[in-house]
């Protein structure tokens, strides 16, 4: 699909600047943005097209790829849903510099940036941010709208919840569910089932 069609993008910050370059890197035309307001800063002279929820999306978009380039797992979540109702054609925005495996399978409106691994049989779902050089291992399981950032690592046959937010350098032992809505602090280390929502943190894991 490379370099096919123009691409849409719906938010227009840090996050969507990693996107960009990803999408670049891969030979796709960013199009331009969508946001509630028109950025300040335009470092890759991107053309503003509205709010999405004020402006005729179906038509401006028309036959163009859309990507949710926004870090908020819920903003997300929003944003697929009304991917979906209104038919447009959502994708999966892969770095050149990652490694998926063959059998992984992962779902669309999903990022995964630069060094990432994705391993043996994983299940990405959709709406799902696999941030730089994360790892994720053989049979995990990463549900909708969840954010994995840098650095860390889910050992095999992990799954992660819905809307959850795995922090950075952070350490998932094999074997371990964490539930929906959950929030892993940076560096944090998981060693068991995480089966109540909250903010975990810490190398011998506690509660907020």
């Amino acid at each position: 699909m490379s370099g096919s069609k123009s691409v849409f993008l719906f938010g227009y910050s840090g996050h969507a600047y990693v996107i960009i370059e990803s999408l670049l890197d891969a030979g796709f035309h960013v199009r331009g943005y969508f946001d509630f307001q028109e950025a300040e800063r335009n470092p890759y002279n991107l053309e503003y097209f509205g709010f999405e929820s004020e402006v005729d999306l179906k038509r401006i978009v028309g036959n163009g790829l859309v990507f949710p380039s926004i870090g908020e797992n819920l903003v997300r979540k929003k944003l697929i849903k009304l991917f979906e109702n209104l038919g447009l054609t959502q994708f999966v925005v892969y770095d050149p510099s990652a490694n998926v495996s063959r059998t992984a399978k992962v779902n669309s409106s999903t990022y995964i940036g630069k060094n990432v691994t994705v391993n043996a049989q994983c299940e990405i779902g959709k709406g799902v941010i696999l941030n730089t050089s994360c790892i994720i291992e053989h049979d995990c399981k990463v549900s909708n709208c969840v954010h994995i950032a840098p650095g860390a690592v889910l050992c095999g046959n992990v799954s992660v919840g819905e809307d959850s937010f795995i922090g950075a350098n952070s350490v998932v032992r094999q074997n371990v569910k964490i539930y929906e809505t959950n929030v892993i602090g940076a560096g944090s280390v998981v060693t068991s089932d995480v089966n109540e929502s909250g903010v975990w943190i810490g190398n011998k894991l506690r509660k907020l």
